[in-house]
């Protein structure tokens, strides 16, 4: 047997097992706007309704290999809001709810990532609506799709935590509890 060959197989070994971590690590940057999506769902009157924001804009930097130092930033343009409606979006534009006029945008930053493994991920940041901040948790699936990272995720908040619907609207005809979600998806840098 070669006396090099051994020294070979060490040095192949050490290549490799530096070589294949990396290789398996992705970035993933900016959001794609057109390709994601933001909807959210809520009771009215015992009836489920459906809305939808059709603009935003998303900047990430997320490495798959160092999960726990990435960023994200998500601002929402609150007048893009498609509540089902023109008359329920024209509402929804008032004092009473976003008052797009003193408060246009919502914005998400995160502040925290959490690995919790299998490609998921649990986020925690600042959510800023109607002037207010509150941490909030997202829990998030990153699925992997060609050269493209679809980040899925769903959040609850609560109206009277924003006093979004106030006056006659603070009752119950409209739920408290409003269900997000969004996809978001980004290529590889």
């Amino acid at each position: 047997m070669n006396p090099r060959f051994p020294r070979f197989i060490v040095l192949a070994s050490a290549l490799v097992c530096s070589v294949l971590p990396s290789a398996y690590a992705v970035e993933y940057t900016d959001v794609n706007p057109t390709a994601s999506t933001i909807s959210f769902t809520y009771g009215q009157m015992g009836s489920r309704m459906y809305g939808t924001f059709s603009k935003f804009e998303g900047h990430l930097d997320f490495d798959t290999a160092s999960p726990e130092a990435a960023h994200a930033k998500l601002t929402i343009n609150l007048d893009s809001i498609d509540a089902g409606s023109s008359d329920a979006n024209s509402e929804l534009q008032k004092p009473a709810w976003f008052d797009t006029t003193t408060y246009p945008q919502a914005t998400f930053e995160s502040t925290e990532v959490k690995n919790l493994g299998n490609n998921r991920y649990l986020i925690t940041g600042r959510l800023t609506l109607r002037g207010l901040t509150r941490v909030v948790t997202v829990p998030v699936l990153l699925k992997a799709e060609n050269t493209i990272g679809i980040f899925d995720g769903e959040l609850t908040l609560k109206r009277d935590d924003f006093k979004i619907g106030e006056g006659e609207w603070a009752d119950t005809v409209v739920s408290n509890e409003i269900n997000i979600r969004f996809r978001m998806v980004a290529p590889q840098r």
